[in-house]
């Protein structure tokens, strides 16, 4: 396995860090519930539990190696921590990633327990993976069929891998 092009570290979620990549939903009070609309092509919405482990993914020191980022063209997703804090890695569905210094595009948030974020149609995404704890149970909404809608970039065989830095 070949070094890691980039390190970064985990920034606080907030409405506005997020907004790139999606949206962060807020009460029904708050004057901007409703503004974003989860959206499913396939007419196929699906809520279930998944889960990820730590030994998914490659260990560095200090934190966890991203070398695969996912997305879906054809939905929405929502996903929550449930048990345990969480830290998601994310790009903008038209960043670049296969380009020399794509890996610039990469940021990486911690999600507390119970923090819930919407990533927009084609966001690239890896994990959550739990940032101090072997696993985490997250709620997940997403297309039923996502494996058929499941694109992937190889961030490792581009040489371009992201250490999350955790510590």
């Amino acid at each position: 396995m070949g070094g890691a092009v980039g390190r970064i570290r985990p920034e606080a979620l907030t409405p506005e860090a997020w907004a790139p990549f999606g949206w962060v939903p807020v009460c029904d009070t708050d004057p901007e519930d409703g503004t974003g609309r989860l959206s499913f092509a396939w007419d196929d919405v699906h809520v279930n539990l998944i889960g990820h482990r730590r030994d998914e993914v490659p260990a560095v020191d200090g934190g966890l190696r991203c070398e695969v980022l996912f997305r879906h063209a054809t939905h929405t997703q929502v996903v929550m921590p449930l048990d345990v804090a969480a830290v998601v890695v994310v790009a903008p569905a038209g960043a670049d990633l296969d380009s020399p210094g794509g890996w610039e595009a990469i940021r990486a948030f911690t999600l507390p327990v119970l923090s819930s974020v919407v990533l927009h149609r084609g966001t690239w995404h890896w994990g959550p993976y739990p940032v101090d704890a072997e696993s985490v149970q997250l709620f997940n909404v997403q297309g039923l069929r996502y494996r058929e809608d499941n694109d992937s970039i190889d961030l490792a065989a581009l040489g371009e891998s992201v250490d999350v830095l955790l510590v």
